[in-house]
């Protein structure tokens, strides 16, 4: 009786432990496609629980399936080097994705899990995506004039931007401000030059001793405060090499629209780490040039940046690609060091951020999450619901993208990488995800890997990229889930074309498209936690040792259009996007040979989706600014 009993209370306790108990459901701050969502829970300790989407725009009918929620929690993070810890809280976290800007829509979240739900099984939000930021029609119209203008102006017209933007005052006087600009204002900047004479001090531009502008008022969504040009010629911001061009960490709702900056460190720094950032800063349809770094925000407050249609030159060498390696590593190659000259074009923490149709060349990194550390408790003040998408990066001396420091939500899709050092695409590390890979392209990354997911990330999903390089690196990571990829091996020498090195038994593999490396033994590595490297020579055998990639394919350069692999030999030699093609062939092994996967790839053609970033017929990304229909930074 007594072993009966004892028997049905450990049998209760399993239950209470295995069953789900929901907590706290948060909504993310919209994007203008993508909409995030996270759910805590306590239990589920066998990890069986599901939640399924479904969404459909306000008002209508028919209801659209979603990708299901992510599973996270009790995934371990950690860098010993900065000793950052950090234990992956119990939940679930997912976007509902490719949606309409400016649109409502009606999301459900139903929890489920064969060991029963406690509490509250169903979510339902309705929440509307965001526009474009543009000016406010109905606010001040305010002129602004170089120094050196002759001819008529239009009125109320201010020599400067400070003038416009605080009121009159040189010297000591530039803090007095007794005629702010008001939300809704907008500040209209004639075509010239305004480079500030920073040791003069009665300079007209009014920026005395360090030659830039602090900028810190406050606009409103519905009423920003816009500085824009005028359409009577360029308008440029010449820092004459000083530190920082514009400090903009104490506004809120800005637009810059139409204008040149260069010459400068730092254009816009938006933010420090613990002490202020920006909210709703826009920079659209701008030309940074000659810069060190475009955008820059480290503070955990900034949220709802809206970034594109940008053009970002940095300094690094044009006509080489060289890593940040120090003299004597082994990577270096011919070229012993790199200085950093030019260090990322686009830096962000905190929520809501879009990054879209920006081109970048010339820089360290192109674009950046803060590395930050460990997410704070609230989450409005985390990385998360960021969009990186249809951005042209053309020679990178460390990575592309570098989604480090991310929470949850971050959705890396439709971007172009060509050349980059060290590595494409970065997760080093994420504190959960998911972070949504989709659709990008990459080419010759000679030092480094596909993917670079390291300091141990937990929780990224995988779908649809066209990858020509390797993903051997051999650091463990949790939670990634891949589907739908081409990973196209180059023939590099001694090294395989795939190691996937799963830290937990939580990982997913199936439907990729793999081209070994002819000069390779080992081609596939598996590693799974209490089991050591496994290798094998071709996917036939890694199947039937793993069960994974029971819809894998081999593939070969035949199945693309007309693409030739880079020069294993020529790790420093730079190849141009607008001389690749990355269509695949119609008919070859990569066609129709995916899986479907909601809101990733409705529509596809053929009897099911085709693998890599473009489908065969279907319309091509425009990468990098909408108006830039010329590439100058391509020759």
């Amino acid at each position: 009786m007594r072993v009966a009993i004892l028997f049905l209370l450990g049998a209760c306790f399993a239950q209470a432990q295995n069953d789900v108990r929901p907590g706290r459901f948060h909504v993310e701050h919209p994007t203008l496609l993508n909409l995030g969502f996270e759910w805590l829970i306590e239990g589920d300790a066998n990890r069986n629980a599901t939640v399924e989407v479904r969404f459909r725009k306000a008002g209508t009918q028919a209801w659209r399936p979603g990708l299901p929620m992510l599973r996270m929690g009790g995934e371990y993070v950690h860098r010993d080097r900065e000793a950052m810890q950090y234990t992956v809280p119990h939940g679930f976290a997912g976007s509902v994705l490719n949606l309409e800007p400016g649109t409502a829509y009606e999301c459900e979240f139903t929890m489920k899990d064969p060991d029963g739900v406690t509490g509250q099984a169903v979510q339902k939000a309705t929440v509307t995506t965001r526009t474009e930021p543009m000016p406010y029609s109905g606010g001040r119209v305010l002129h602004v004039y170089p120094n050196d203008h002759e001819g008529p102006k239009q009125e109320p017209s201010f020599i400067g931007l400070k003038a416009a933007y605080y009121g009159e005052g040189r010297g000591d006087w530039t803090a007095v401000r007794m005629k702010k600009a008001q939300p809704g204002d907008t500040i209209v900047m004639h075509a010239g030059l305004y480079r500030p004479d920073r040791l003069n001090y009665v300079d007209p531009l009014s920026a005395p001793f360090t030659g830039s502008w602090s900028l810190s008022l406050k606009g409103t969504k519905e009423k920003p405060i816009t500085i824009k040009a005028a359409g009577d010629g360029e308008v440029i911001f010449d820092g004459a090499g000083n530190h920082k061009l514009f400090d903009v960490m104490g506004t809120a709702h800005h637009i810059f629209d139409g204008l040149t900056f260069r010459n400068t460190e730092v254009v816009f720094f938006a933010g420090d780490k613990e002490v202020m950032g920006a909210v709703g800063l826009t920079v659209k349809n701008c030309r940074f040039e000659d810069i060190g770094v475009g955008v820059w925000t480290e503070y955990a407050g900034s949220s709802d940046f809206y970034i594109a249609d940008n053009l970002f030159l940095g300094r690094e060498d044009q006509m080489r690609l060289i890593g940040w390696n120090q003299a004597g590593m082994r990577t270096a190659g011919i070229y012993p060091s790199h200085q950093l000259r030019s260090f990322f074009a686009v830096k962000v923490y905190g929520p809501g951020h879009v990054i879209a149709h920006n081109a970048v060349a010339y820089f360290n990194d192109a674009i950046y999450i803060s590395t930050y550390g460990p997410p704070e408790a609230d989450p409005d003040r985390r990385a998360s619901s960021i969009d990186i998408y249809n951005n042209d990066i053309h020679l990178s001396n460390d990575d592309f993208i570098e989604t480090d420091g991310s929470t949850h939500n971050v959705r890396v899709f439709q971007n172009r990488g060509v050349n980059a050092a060290h590595n494409g695409y970065s997760s080093q590390p994420v504190f959960g995800g998911p972070i949504y890979f989709f659709r990008n392209i990459l080419y010759h990354v000679p030092a480094g890997g596909a993917f670079k997911f390291s300091a141990a990330p937990a929780g990224m999903v995988v779908y649809h990229n066209t990858l020509i390089g390797e993903q051997t690196a051999r650091e463990g990571y949790s939670n990634v889930h891949w589907r739908n990829n081409l990973f196209v091996g180059r023939d590099v020498a001694g090294r395989g074309i795939m190691t996937w090195a799963n830290a937990t038994a939580n990982y997913s593999t199936d439907y990729n498209g793999f081209r070994p490396n002819r000069a390779a033994k080992e081609q596939y590595g598996w590693l799974v936690p209490g089991a050591p490297l496994r290798s094998f020579g071709t996917l036939a055998e890694f199947r039937q040792a793993t069960g994974q990639e029971a819809h894998g394919i081999e593939v070969d350069f035949d199945i693309f259009e007309n693409l030739a692999p880079p020069d294993p030999a020529r790790r420093h030699h730079v190849y141009h996007s607008m001389d690749l093609n990355f269509r695949l062939k119609a008919g070859s092994k990569a066609v129709d040979a995916g899986v479907a996967l909601p809101t990733i790839n409705d529509g596809f053609t053929g009897k099911a989706p085709d693998l890599g970033a473009l489908e065969v017929g279907g319309k091509e990304p425009h990468y990098g600014p909408r108006w830039l229909t010329w590439k100058p930074f391509y020759r």
